[in-house]
């Protein structure tokens, strides 16, 4: 036969403050999870209609998030033919640098029609890549909102093993 012996005070405490931190952590990620859904939801963005998924939904979730800034990266390179902002910006700057050595004043560099369509592209190209540098934040924080609230149940269900934990001392039957 053998007996059987409760945790002692300390590590019951322990368990129960372990168990209490779990319930901290995914209440913080839930609450993060929804204060960043709302403010995504308060932008009022919506899903373009040509995106591969969730096309005219409200953006308030990570996927539909990340769906959005992958559509405005296609609309990004499209507009500019494939290039990014460094290849757009590296090809004004050449330009205005060109037209700068050639005598070409400031004002008149300014009314020079491909410089101010690279610009214009550059402007496109900037734009995009600021929204989507946002999107992605918003995605980072729903991926850490749930990474708090895994943690969380982890530490419930940690705390509450160590509280059950039952230690068997070898008891020889007489």
């Amino acid at each position: 036969m053998s007996s059987v012996r409760q945790p002692d005070g300390v590590v019951r405490i322990l368990g129960i403050l372990t168990m209490i931190a779990g319930a901290v952590f995914l209440i913080a990620g839930g609450v993060t999870w929804g204060a960043v859904s709302s403010n995504l939801k308060a932008e009022k963005i919506t899903v373009s209609p040509d995106a591969a998924h969730f096309g005219g939904a409200a953006v308030d979730t990570p996927w539909e998030a990340f769906s959005q800034a992958d559509i405005i990266k296609h609309h990004s390179l499209k507009a500019t033919g494939g290039q990014t902002y460094a290849e757009v910006s590296s090809q004004a700057k050449a330009l205005g640098d060109k037209l700068t050595a050639d005598g070409v004043s400031a004002a008149d560099q300014a009314a020079n029609p491909d410089l101010a369509k690279l610009n214009g592209l550059k402007q496109v190209v900037m734009t995009g890549s600021f929204l989507r540098a946002s999107l992605f934040t918003s995605v980072v924080a729903f991926g850490v909102a749930a990474l708090v609230m895994g943690i969380g149940v982890v530490f419930g269900l940690v705390g509450y093993a160590i509280t059950r934990s039952q230690k068997k001392d070898a008891a020889a039957v007489a």
